[in-house]
């Protein structure tokens, strides 16, 4: 289920995972998403890495936003998420983190299998 993917050009696993996993859901390079959400935030008057600017950007590439049931608040992993989603391209969000979800498995410079979803996004279409 896990597979490590990192389009970051240097590397780097920290601070930038909507980045990462932005670009792996839309299949574009690491830079293109970075500029492009960068531009959406200049254009949004916020910083690329607000929700706000990263979920508009999504939107505007044809996902949509779904909150899930609170049955479970502390407990429903990236893990579990996948297992309940094996068909479909997906953001998840947890606290502090985003990961793209592709088929059932989650595409991270980590394993962030053990992370709590709070939310996501599903590419519709």
């Amino acid at each position: 289920m896990y597979v490590n993917r990192n389009p970051n050009p240097y590397g780097a696993r920290v601070g930038d995972c909507v980045v990462r996993a932005v670009a792996i859901a839309t299949d574009e390079t690491w830079e293109k998403a970075y500029i492009d959400i960068c531009i959406q935030g200049f254009m949004m008057g916020d910083m690329p890495s607000s929700n706000p600017v990263w979920a508009s950007y999504l939107r505007s590439k044809g996902f949509t936003r779904h909150e899930l049931p609170d049955t479970c608040p502390n407990c429903y992993t990236v893990r579990d998420f996948c297992k309940d989603f094996p068909h479909g391209i997906f953001i998840a969000a947890t606290g502090s983190h985003v990961v793209c979800v592709m088929d059932g498995d989650y595409y991270d410079a980590w394993d962030s299998g053990d992370e709590i979803v709070t939310y996501f996004f599903a590419k519709e279409g």
